[in-house]
């Protein structure tokens, strides 16, 4: 008997089907305890863990106890009802059939978990969240029948149905294995035409030596790249799109956008190639039996063109016929290829003999050792020739998706597949350079004469004297004949056979890895003009649109039959994907991502660089023009897809590096003590939602903006575990805000009791090593005379707890202020309203596209379609009158003031009042605010107190120093009546704005006066506004100078007065600021930490 642990439910089953752990049960109730023996506890016996995803256990019963669970068992559920679970039931008979001995929400580990949305494999479950967890239990739960003891043991989730995160049945999509899926589709992309028309050839001019070298130099090319490919095959789970996946999995969508496409048109091209050469031997054929159709390349592209055709009724009737012609390809390849080998010990003839074959000689082969490279051939022009014949590796990566399994099959496959081609590839030069001689006449009669000195030739030392290929052209041996190993094989017509057979596998792959390669990079939509070619049909997801798209390509190019030309540039393609294969895997583990854990642990990254390396240097020996064109079209689309940033985020290693970099700079600065020349604001901005304060976000970056860091934070106020909840679901949603309107700043946000332990927190905890807040800007609270006394505390407090931490201030202050949220809400609802309108809109249309029946159905379709059209026009109208009301209702002014640090500022002046010495912060700012596009038309005018009797020699003294400090300016202007009483009218106006705010404990009597002062003790006293009179006079007086001086300046920024704790009441601060900065234009009040920002230093 056989239990689900799933869902505790008992099943009939084979005994031997299990593969969780086996458990021996005893009867813990309370009837039949007398029965039980308690000295003889519950035996545990383990079993190893399976590999299928259905988790059953065993249960084995002792003799006579399997009554006791006649009763729990009913039609396969549990008789418990719902309303005796208990949370923490152990004592039943249930206890010792979960996961854990108690009751718990926490799941164990299962892969459903961690599966992406959509997985084709199976579904995705989600976890019982950490709150779910971690909060309290709700005491009244509604359990599900049959359920509660899965979900309470931490075996699923509730409504989990174990029949549901079975995976996908796949019965009807065909998977191939590493045999037939990898390995055979290697091994026949590797052994091309090359190995039977040209190896002779190379053998030939590089002599047996350097051949081999060649031979294994490009299979170090492609042994690199395979190991990195299956390092990162073996990183996770593996879709379809072969290279292409591979690539931007690793490096992300710049680099795999820009590669995938070259590859599946590199592979489109190559099916014209590989049914070229086939039609080419096919016409050779059709001269020598003297059949020729029209002429000779006439007749290549009609074989070319019928060849094409039948290829793609191939794949297009499946993968599986697909995979059953590959094989069958393969067979005759590999007889053809033993045919070699038994041709190479069957005794030769004289007219073979006459031909340069000689059965094995070591003559011929010491002969054939050394090089004999003809006029214009060398090393690596012959290197270019042959690498070609090595490629072909990733034919069994790029159909990964209709691999069974991937991680295992590409490693295997492809690595096994380079091995046994190279082994018959250095087999066959060997055997044909110790068989063949170079030059032979062809002529049976040109035997050696008696007396005749051979000079070291094997062929003279066999009998034959082919001593005149030296001075004329001969048509036979290896330097000549292109058809020695169909002269040497045992039957001739065997290798034609494999050249055939060559061809014909090579396009039929690459038929086969273009649309699939094209079709996974159409789904990720980088390209978005090609979603077209996305589509799959079937149940493989067959990509007919991409098959019949390569077809066309295919087609073009056997027309066109000049492929020498574009020939070299395939190959250049080829050998990219494979430069960035290895440089994926390098770049991965040089990244040091927790998340590179590739199964697949035999390679190493410095290897891999240096096969990136490699490829690149292959590309340049192979055709140097062909390699540059190749950079620029890779380059180019890589500019693309990074200027259109497809909104993809697959973790790539290239997001890791840029982590580590990240961090690698932040440590190092943290080890270089700061400097004064390089002092940048760095700036905390309290915008709430960044969107609902744009203005005082502008003004911020303007001066932030590639220079120094700007964090835009909010403060949730209220209880922790809503205010948690809703600043998380949020945080995303605002720096995407940020991204998408191209500001470069972070979103912080956190929760507090009040505003001020918020402000407090980021003040203290925000910014990472050196890069951390200096500077503190948040708007001017224009509400202050309205607003409740906790905020007004809050507001002065915060300015308090800044200079406490040494930090700077900024507020700014504008006419209408900052917050334009109800706006936003208007604008929310006037986007829903027209996001009904279209849909409605688009109902007709839908209705109005039908065809109305006959009789009673078809008249009452045309009613509707009349009550329907009726609609729109309410809805419209409905528009327009909120559109109407949204002018007039709420303050245009307001919307156009949010945005005026948007705009260009034009020619005009920034007034900066530098009262107090700060360290140079109130003169730093404007100066980076000129440096800015919006508003280097703006010119600095300063102004600063001064003596009435010196304001020559400071003008002198100011000009002097900011000459120092490198800083252009407009003029200079020494303000000496400063301290002078401000007009009757100006004090009159602060004294009745302050008047609600006073305590006037002077006109009371002392016990009256002490109990005001206990009970509002927020108030300003009459003795407090006598001992700052003068500081009072001075905000007033400077907001007459301000009104005088500056009231048409672009922008003003002031020195911030600064309050001193517990002696300057809150509602006076405030008082102060407001009469300071009344009806003026934008105002920054500005105050550093009085530490030098600024210095005249080299």
């Amino acid at each position: 008997m056989s239990v689900n642990n799933s869902s505790n439910v008992f099943l009939d089953s084979v005994p031997s089907n299990t593969n969780r752990f086996q458990v021996s049960v005893i009867n813990e109730s309370h009837e039949s305890s007398a029965v039980v023996d308690d000295s003889d506890p519950p035996h545990y016996e383990e079993t190893s863990f399976g590999e299928e995803a259905q988790k059953r256990f065993r249960v084995s019963f002792r003799p006579g106890k399997q009554e006791c669970y006649d009763n729990f068992l009913q039609n396969g559920e549990t008789t418990k009802t719902d309303a005796s679970f208990h949370a923490y039931d152990s004592h039943t008979n249930t206890y010792y059939l979960k996961t854990f001995g108690h009751n718990t929400v926490d799941a164990v580990p299962k892969i459903e978990y961690y599966r992406n949305t959509g997985s084709v494999s199976g579904p995705k479950v989600n976890r019982p969240s950490l709150l779910e967890i971690h909060e309290q239990l709700a005491k009244n739960v509604a359990v599900a029948p049959g359920s509660a003891d899965r979900v309470a043991n931490g075996d699923g989730m509730p409504g989990d149905d174990p029949a549901e995160n079975k995976e996908e049945d796949k019965s009807g999509a065909v998977k191939f294995g590493w045999v037939k899926g990898v390995l055979v589709r290697c091994m026949l992309n590797i052994w091309g035409v090359m190995l039977f028309i040209r190896l002779s050839w190379i053998v030939g001019e590089a002599g047996i030596g350097l051949g081999v070298l060649i031979i294994l130099l490009s299979t170090m090319v492609t042994s690199i790249t395979g190991l990195s490919t299956s390092a990162i095959a073996t990183n996770g789970f593996v879709r379809g799109g072969g290279a292409y996946y591979l690539i931007s999995r690793s490096l992300g969508p710049e680099f795999g956008g820009s590669i995938g496409l070259i590859f599946a048109f590199a592979n489109a091209v190559a099916v014209a190639m590989y049914v070229v050469g086939f039609a080419e031997t096919v016409v050779d054929l059709l001269k020598e039996s003297d059949s020729m159709m029209v002429d000779p390349t006439n007749d290549i592209r009609i074989i070319g063109s019928i060849t094409v055709v039948i290829l793609l009724g191939i794949s297009v009737a499946g993968m599986e016929w697909e995979a059953k012609a590959q094989v069958i390809l393969l067979v005759i390849l590999l007889i053809a290829i033993a045919n070699f080998f038994i041709g190479t010990v069957i005794p030769t003839n004289n007219e073979k003999k006459s031909k340069g074959f000689f059965n094995y000689q070591a003559s011929i082969f010491a002969e054939n050792f050394g090089p004999s490279f003809t006029k214009g051939e060398g090393f690596f022009s012959v290197f270019a020739i042959f690498f070609p014949a090595a490629t072909g590796i990733l034919a069994g990566a790029n159909i990964s998706g209709d691999l069974e399994d991937p991680q295992d099959a590409i490693p295997r496959g492809t690595m096994l597949a380079i091995f046994i081609t190279t082994v018959a590839y250095i087999g066959v030069a060997i055997c044909v350079g110790a068989c063949v001689v170079r030059d032979a006449t062809g002529n049976v009669n040109d035997t050696v004469i008696s007396g005749m000195n051979c000079n070291g030739s094997a062929a003279c030392g066999l009998g034959y004297d082919f001593s005149r290929c030296r001075h004329e052209p001969c048509q036979y041996g290896l330097m000549n004949n292109f058809q020695v190993m169909s002269m040497v094989s045992g039957f001739g017509p065997l290798i034609t056979a494999g050249i055939f057979s060559a061809t014909l596998s090579s396009a039929l792959a690459s038929l086969v890895s273009a649309p699939k390669v094209f079709q996974a990079l159409c789904k990720d939509n980088i390209y978005k003009a090609l979603q077209f070619f996305a589509k799959g049909y079937g149940k493989n997801n067959e990509p007919l649109r991409g098959y019949i798209l390569t077809f066309v390509i295919a087609m073009a190019f056997i027309l066109i039959a000049e492929l020498n030309t574009i020939a070299p540039i395939i190959s250049n393609f080829f050998l990219a994907s494979y430069a960035l294969i290895n440089f994926s895997c390098f770049h991965a583990s040089y990244a040091k991502s927790p998340g590179w854990r590739p199964a697949y642990r035999i390679y190493n990254m410095w290897v891999s660089l240096f096969g990136a390396v490699l490829c690149c240097a292959v590309m340049f020996v192979i055709n140097w023009w062909a390699a540059v064109i190749t950079y620029v079209i890779e380059f180019f689309l890589y500019i693309y897809v990074t200027y259109k940033k497809p909104d993809v985020n697959w973790g790539s290693s290239t997001q890791a590096l840029s982590y580590v970099s990240a961090l690698d700079n932040a440590l190092e600065l943290t080890t270089v003590e700061d400097h004064v020349k390089n002092f940048r604001p760095q700036c905390i901005v309290l915008t709430g939602e960044p969107m609902t304060r744009p203005a005082l976000l502008d003004m911020s970056y303007a001066f932030t903006k590639n220079s120094g860091l700007c964090i835009c934070c909010e403060v949730f106020v209220g209880p922790r575990k809503l205010c948690v909840k809703e600043m998380n679901s949020g945080m995303a949603k605002k720096q995407a805000w940020l991204i998408k309107n191209k500001i470069k700043a972070f979103y912080a946000a956190v929760a507090a009791d009040c505003f001020r332990d918020g402000v407090r927190s980021l003040l203290q905890a925000s910014g990472l090593g050196r890069m951390k807040p200096n500077t503190l800007v948040m708007g001017y609270k224009r509400n202050w005379k309205k607003a409740p006394l906790a905020e007004i505390e809050n507001y002065v407090g915060i300015i308090h707890d800044a200079f406490d931490f040494e930090i700077g201030v900024v507020i700014v202050r504008i006419s209408q202020g900052f917050d334009i949220s109800q706006v936003l809400q208007v604008q929310d609802e006037l986007e829903k309203l027209e996001q009904e309108r279209l849909a409605l809109e688009a109902t007709i249309k839908d209705n109005d596209s039908e065809e109305g029946s006959g009789g009673i159905r078809g008249l009452f379709k045309k009613a509707g379609k009349l009550n329907i059209t009726k609609t729109p026009s309410k809805k419209d109208s409905s528009i327009n009158t909120i559109q109407s009301m949204h002018v007039g209702e709420f303050n245009q002014k307001l919307v156009e003031a949010s945005t005026q640090f948007k705009k260009k500022q034009g020619k005009g002046t920034i007034d900066v009042w530098w009262l107090f010495d700060d360290g140079g912060l109130t003169l730093l700012i404007p100066y980076i605010l000129t440096l800015r596009k919006k508003w280097k038309d703006c010119k600095l005018r300063i102004y600063v107190g001064g003596k009435v009797n010196r304001i020559e020699e400071e003008k002198i003294a100011m000009a002097s120093l900011l000459s120092k400090f490198r800083i252009k300016f407009a003029d200079i202007h020494i303000i000496g009546d400063i301290n002078i009483k401000p007009n009757k009218e100006s004090w009159k106006g602060f004294e009745e704005m302050i008047e609600q705010y006073r305590l006037h404990e002077s006109c009371k009597d002392l016990t009256t006066a002490e109990k005001l002062k206990r009970e509002t003790p927020w108030k300003i006293t009459d003795a407090e506004l006598e001992a700052v009179k003068e500081k009072s006079y001075r905000q007033v007086r400077l907001n007459e100078l301000l009104q005088e001086h500056s009231r048409a300046a672009n922008l003003i920024v002031l020195s911030l007065p600064v309050a001193r704790k517990g002696s300057i009441s809150d509602w006076l601060y405030m008082a102060w600021l407001e009469i300071l900065t009344k009806n003026l234009p934008p105002v920054l009040l500005v105050r550093g930490n009085h530490k030098n920002v600024l210095t005249f230093y080299s």
